[in-house]
C-alpha cells in the first residue's frame, strides 16, 4: 500500500534474530527458550509473521502469547512450534486450545476445576503458573498448588510445565526472595517430575545464573535490543524514518510552537 505521509516504522528482522542469537550464546544451557511474541511482538509483527519466523529460527523452540486469539492466529501459519498463552483462556474455549494444540496456563485451583467441568477436554497440555510476588495471574500457597497438581494428574491431564514471573529482576534482594519463594510453594509437588521449569523473563536472564532446577526462560523486549545492559552490544531493531517537509529560518526571539 502507498503511503501518504511518508512517515512508516522500519523493522530489522535480521537484527532480532542477531540479538537472540547473541543472548542464547550467552546463556547456554537452557533447553527451553521462549519467544514472547504477545501483542503482535510487541506492536512489530506484520501480516506473514516473518519477525516471529525470525525468532524461531535464531533459536526459541517455544513461542508465548497473551491471549488465545494470538496463539490461533500464529497456529494457523506455523503449525510446527509449541504455543503457550500466558493469560486466562475462560474455561468455555480451552476445547479450542487443544484444537489449535496451544497449551494452556492453570493459574488456580478454582480455574482448573472449571476447566474439568467443561465437556470433551481431552489431552490439554498445561503449565502451572506460580504467583511469588507480581500479584497477576498465579498460585500463591502451596496447598492449593498441590491440591491443583494432584488433581491434574488424577484427570490424566499433561502438566508439561510450570513457571512464575519475577517482577523488579533488577534488584538481587527481590530476585532472590522470589526464587526462596518458588521453592516454599513447590515444596510439596515433585518439581523435578515436571519437563519444564521456567522462571527467568529478559531482566533476570541477562542479571543472574541459571538455577540447576530451571530449564527455560522467556524473551521478551530483550529480543528487541531493549536494555540497559550497553555490554550485551544487541542491535536496535526499530527505526522511524519520515521526510522534512519545510525549513523554516527564524529570527531570534519568534515562537516555536508545537
Amino acid at each position: 500500500m502507498e503511503l501518504s505521509r511518508n512517515t512508516y516504522l522500519e523493522v530489522n528482522g535480521k537484527a532480532i534474530q542477531e540479538n537472540i542469537e547473541k543472548i542464547i550464546s550467552k546463556n547456554p544451557k537452557y533447553k527451553y527458550y521462549f519467544g514472547v511474541v504477545k501483542a503482535n511482538c510487541y506492536g512489530l509483527e506484520d501480516e506473514n509473521l516473518n519477525i516471529t519466523k525470525n525468532i524461531i529460527k535464531a533459536g526459541c523452540n517455544y513461542l508465548a502469547v497473551a491471549t488465545l486469539e494470538e496463539g490461533i492466529k500464529i497456529r494457523q501459519k506455523i503449525r510446527e512450534i509449541s504455543i503457550l498463552v500466558l493469560g486466562h483462556i475462560p474455561a468455555r474455549y480451552v476445547k479450542e486450545a487443544v484444537k489449535h494444540n496451544i497449551t494452556v496456563t492453570v493459574h488456580s485451583l478454582e480455574y482448573l476445576k472449571e476447566i474439568l467441568g467443561e465437556k470433551e477436554i481431552k489431552n490439554i497440555k498445561i503449565h502451572l503458573k506460580v504467583d511469588t510476588g507480581m500479584n497477576r495471574l498465579g498460585i500463591k500457597d502451596k496447598e492449593e498448588l498441590k491440591k491443583t497438581y494432584n488433581l491434574c494428574k488424577e484427570n490424566a491431564l499433561n502438566v508439561e510445565g510450570i513457571f512464575t514471573h519475577i517482577y523488579n529482576a533488577s534488584s538481587k534482594k527481590d530476585y532472590e526472595k522470589q526464587i526462596e519463594r518458588f521453592k516454599e510453594i513447590t515444596s510439596k509437588i515433585p518439581l523435578n517430575e515436571i519437563p519444564i521449569v521456567h522462571i527467568p523473563a529478559s531482566e533476570a536472564l541477562i542479571n543472574y545464573p541459571k538455577l540447576e532446577f530451571v530449564n527455560g526462560a522467556r524473551l521478551g523486549i530483550i529480543m528487541y535490543g531493549l536494555t540497559d545492559r550497553k555490554e550485551l552490544n544487541l542491535k536496535s531493531v526499530v527505526k522511524l524514518i519520515s521526510q522534512v517537509v519545510q525549513i523554516h529560518e527564524l529570527e531570534k526571539g519568534e515562537t516555536v510552537r508545537i
